[in-house]
């Protein structure tokens, strides 16, 4: 059984077992045709379907398919994931970054970021030179930053928090 979202708006229980395919309990009596690893074609109620793979991330049970040129976003979750969501244990696979230390002891070239800002996961947080090299140190996640706690110029130590989130 899969719970899949469509285009974050349309909600679809999909469950199939042996040649037997049921959307939200209705049984579908569908000729399912993979003409190859990103297409397909269907015939369901005298409707005919050209169906292509864009995308398919199978970490994150996400994809994005294009059915007679029109493209849909999908997210998935199957019985494991629905049951980590009712017991409210979903956001344990999301790191919880508090803070970034100092990799290694060096002084502060440049601030990226300000306060207050929305940073993305990879986005560029400072500039660290150790060692007679620059360091381009990123976030490990999505945050917010709280508190810059070094500026340019600034030694630092190995350990040493520089930015709260």
């Amino acid at each position: 059984m899969y719970k899949i979202k469509v285009n974050n708006k349309h909600d679809f229980e999909v469950d199939r077992q042996a040649d037997v395919l049921r959307i939200n309990n209705s049984v579908i009596h569908a000729d399912i045709k993979q003409l190859n690893d990103m297409l397909y074609h269907i015939i369901n109620e005298n409707g005919s379907y050209n169906i292509e793979v864009v995308s398919f991330n199978r970490e994150e049970k996400t994809a994005e398919i294009k059915v007679n040129n029109t493209v849909y976003t999908l997210a998935a979750k199957d019985q494991f994931d629905v049951l980590l969501d009712k017991m409210g244990l979903s956001n344990l696979l999301a790191a919880k970054i508090s803070d970034i230390k100092a990799p290694m002891p060096g002084m502060v070239l440049k601030v990226l970021v300000e306060e207050g800002a929305e940073i993305k996961k990879g986005d560029n947080l400072f500039v660290l030179e150790a060692m007679k090299m620059e360091n381009i140190i990123k976030s490990p996640a999505d945050v917010v930053v709280k508190a810059i706690k070094i500026k340019p110029g600034d030694k630092v130590e190995k350990g040493q928090i520089l930015i709260q989130f």
